[in-house]
């Protein structure tokens, strides 16, 4: 079963949030020009890219690993995290920062909650990837952590028969405060039935899979009947 969320939840996963759009995807843009970042264990970061380098989240602190060795140091401004990767602080030109935080301002990064993200992310990530590699013959992509949303999410399915749909795991948002599960078709007219319960498709959220008897099974079950109202 899936554990009660942290009482801190909400204001690390805003703090990770602004971390995530304006130090770790900057730094990645900057090196690549790509933003797409991926789950991490105990945290988040960018795929390795030259020579093994990369920046990640490491519950509280933040990591910068090249050529077999790692600096870390804990999370405490946007400023000095970017200080500590070396880029310029600020989230890529290719597209509009969500997150408006001053960037001297103390984030506060709660261990126990920025554990619980994590875990959100690495349970995401596996029903992601099952559901892909279960559905291989459908034309799909990889599952990349996208920094202006915070989510985790795939695109799967045949767009030209209207049945292609993003597939991802929010940590919450404005529209549902906790963290969720979502399907949302491509297609307006796609969105009926099980995907017709928010604006943008169907969800489960995170209070539904803990009353399910397995959390990985409810979510390994609501993106089946989605793909399957897509596809039949």
């Amino acid at each position: 079963m899936l554990p009660e969320l942290p009482a801190a939840f909400a204001g690390t996963r805003d703090a990770l949030h602004g971390v995530a759009e304006q130090v770790v995807a900057a730094a990645y843009f900057h090196a690549t020009g790509h933003i797409g970042l991926r789950p991490t264990p105990r945290g988040f970061g960018t795929p390795l890219w030259g020579d093994r380098e990369r920046v990640r989240v490491d519950a509280t602190a933040l990591v910068h690993e090249q050529a077999g060795t790692e600096r870390r140091t804990e999370i405490t401004t946007l400023r000095e995290a970017a200080a500590f990767v070396g880029v310029p602080l600020g989230a890529p030109p290719v597209y509009t920062a969500t997150t408006a935080l001053d960037p001297d301002a103390p984030l506060t990064v709660d261990h126990d909650a920025a554990l619980a993200l994590a875990d959100w992310y690495a349970l995401g990530g596996a029903l992601l990837h099952d559901l892909r590699v279960e559905h291989s013959d459908l034309p799909s992509s990889e599952s990349q952590l996208w920094p202006e949303h915070f989510d985790l999410a795939c695109e799967i399915g045949d767009e030209g028969a209207g049945a292609r749909a993003t597939y991802g795991a929010s940590p919450g948002d404005a529209v549902i405060p906790q963290p969720y599960l979502y399907v949302g078709p491509w297609k307006a007219e796609m969105r009926t039935g099980l995907l017709a319960a928010y604006p943008f498709g169907g969800a489960l959220t995170y209070g539904e899979m803990r009353r399910a008897t397995e959390a990985g099974a409810a979510g390994r079950q609501f993106f089946e009947d989605a793909l399957a109202l897509l596809t039949d």
